[in-house]
């Protein structure tokens, strides 16, 4: 199964969860609520435990990904200064 789809399947299964439950409290918004995240928490630690597994066994692609642009590191990424953000939020470039 693809790495990307135990999230959904993971606050999928949380929302309905949480749906029954909301509906047995009497409050529903707090059982959907509660539904997401414990789903999403879920679905995170279903998706990490997956990739583990895929490590240990040798099959986490990386080989191959390696191996099909003939072992070529080629980078895009130029090293100057353009005098852009910075990334603190206040648009300067210092």
């Amino acid at each position: 199964m693809s790495k990307s789809a135990f999230l959904p399947i993971g606050i999928g299964l949380g929302v309905a969860l949480g749906t029954a439950f909301g509906v047995a409290m009497d409050n529903l918004a707090l059982g959907i609520a509660l539904g997401v995240a414990i789903g999403a928490g879920s679905g995170v630690a279903m998706s990490d435990s997956d990739t583990a597994s895929r490590k240990k066994d040798g099959k986490d692609g990386s080989e191959a990904a390696f191996i099909a642009d003939g072992g070529s590191q080629k980078s895009s990424h130029s090293h100057h200064d353009d005098g852009g953000s910075d990334g603190g939020g206040d648009g300067g470039g210092d």
